[in-house]
């Protein structure tokens, strides 16, 4: 279970709550920065969230790439910017640019070969061998699941490590591309699109390795923060909204802070005098 992370304070309570890795997604770091998901973040951008989780977490990060920024070279670039940010491994997806959200209609995809060649070079750009490459398709959506399951094998055989079939539309459809495309799989557990709600059981049952909660805390967040605001609008002040904030106290926690004493990053080695 990799939940979403789109700065460094969520990352750090994504380690906190005992999860073992955590996901930047490209839409929940595209809607931090006031705009949607389309591509519009520059690859500088998204790094330096990457390490800021990264740092501030001490978990793999798995980096959403969208489209890969441009040609095969940014591809390149991006891969190398990516594991030197910190994230453990990345995902490309197979739409034309600009991109639109995988639970939107209306996608336009590239030709198997040229996204074939994009994985391809992102394969040649690792660093190292752990650095896991993922190869998304929207397929499902537009094509259909024949396509999908063609495509995902074809990324498979260019050098993709796992597969990410984006928008699938039952837990049916999750068995079939599983049983189709043998190997290292990644599903989206994203509310309110294409895929129902799963639990992280059925996935793994179904030989799911990986399971991302893109937007799920950010969507939980926000919620609250409206919700808030109206109140405060409303009623001029904070009374009723103490019980459901997080105190300093815990705040302090969550960041290894206690007052009165030189900070040190938990993630660090401890200084000595």
């Amino acid at each position: 279970m990799c939940p979403g992370a789109w700065n460094a304070l969520v990352g750090r309570a994504i380690a906190a709550a005992g999860f073992e890795s955590a996901y930047i997604s490209g839409g929940a770091t595209a809607n931090a920065a006031g705009v949607p998901d389309v591509g519009m973040l520059t690859l500088s951008e998204v790094c330096r969230t990457i390490r800021e989780v990264s740092e501030a977490s001490g978990l793999p990060i798995i980096a959403d790439a969208d489209t890969g920024y441009g040609e095969e070279e940014m591809i390149v670039r991006a891969v190398h910017e990516y594991d030197r940010a910190g994230a453990a491994g990345m995902h490309l997806e197979d739409q034309v640019f600009p991109k639109r959200c995988g639970h939107l209609d209306g996608k336009t995809l590239v030709g198997v070969e040229r996204m074939v060649e994009n994985i391809r070079a992102a394969a040649s750009g690792r660093n190292h061998p752990d650095f896991l490459l993922i190869a998304r398709t929207d397929a499902r959506s537009v094509e259909g699941m024949d396509a999908a399951v063609e495509r995902a094998l074809a990324y498979r055989e260019a050098g993709a490590d796992m597969i990410f079939p984006e928008g699938l539309a039952s837990q049916d459809e999750f068995a079939e591309f599983a049983d189709r495309c043998p190997g290292l799989l990644l599903a989206n557990m994203t509310e309110f699109g294409k895929t129902p709600i799963l639990n992280i059981d059925d996935f793994s049952g179904m030989g799911y390795d990986l399971v991302i909660y893109p937007v799920t805390m950010q969507r939980i967040a926000m919620g609250a923060v409206v919700r808030a605001l109206e109140i405060l609008h409303r009623d001029g002040d904070v009374s009723k909204l103490l019980d459901s904030m997080q105190t300093r106290e815990e705040l302090y926690d969550l960041l290894g802070y206690t007052p009165g004493t030189p900070w040190i990053h938990p993630n660090s080695t401890t200084r000595t005098s």
